[in-house]
Formats: C-alpha cells, sequence, structure tokens
C-alpha cells in the first residue's frame, strides 16, 4: 500500500487526551500524531469541515511534559468500531513555534 501522507505519523502508545479549549470539555484522545496532523479517536462526532482549538500533554526528548495547544481543521470523519466513538482526521493550521519544537521532539526519528 502506498502512503500519502504529507508527513510520517507516529502511534500514540500511552493514552493522551485531548481538550476542545473552547468549550472546556474532553474531546477524545490522540491515535497518531505528525508534525501536521492528527488522528484521533473522538467521543462524538465532529462537525464537517469543523474549525477547533485543542489542547494535549506531550513529552519532550528529556521527559518533561508540555500542554500544547493547536487550532485544527476536521479532514474527515468515519465512525469507529466502539460505538459512539469516530475516528477524525485533523489537520494543524495554527501551533506556536514552541510548541511545534515539543512534538518535533515527540516524533524523534519515528524509529518507535
Amino acid at each position: 500500500m502506498n502512503e500519502h501522507r504529507r508527513s510520517p505519523r507516529k502511534t500514540a502508545y500511552v493514552t493522551i487526551p485531548v481538550v476542545n479549549t473552547m468549550t472546556e470539555t474532553p474531546i477524545g484522545r490522540i491515535g497518531n500524531l505528525s508534525i501536521d496532523g492528527m488522528l484521533m479517536v473522538c467521543d462524538e462526532a465532529i462537525v464537517e469541515d469543523a474549525l477547533l482549538q485543542l489542547s494535549f500533554d506531550l513529552s519532550d526528548a528529556d521527559g518533561r511534559v508540555h500542554a500544547i495547544e493547536v487550532g485544527v481543521h476536521e479532514q474527515w470523519s468515519d465512525p469507529a468500531n466502539v460505538p459512539g466513538q469516530h475516528w477524525v482526521g485533523f489537520r494543524f493550521i495554527d501551533i506556536a513555534p514552541g510548541d511545534r519544537s515539543v512534538i518535533e521532539s515527540w516524533l524523534g526519528d519515528l524509529a518507535d
């Protein structure tokens, strides 16, 4: 199968909860992450073409935890196998340079 993504993605092997900062409510968890976006498992359907401000905690290469905040654009959504959950693909549209550096550190060489 050919890979058509712009950037390689790293699977989140630990639970990384994500909060909608506009409503201050949990929205789901990260499935995988790249420098350009992320796949999430969301607890509710996301409006098509939605623009959201999300936050999550991520560790850098030294193990320090950082609060990351990103503006995202919903690209696609599909029902998950678990009733009430949805796979949702988001593209980053706004991210602070420091938060981008933490994501780059977390991604590392993508060998793990």
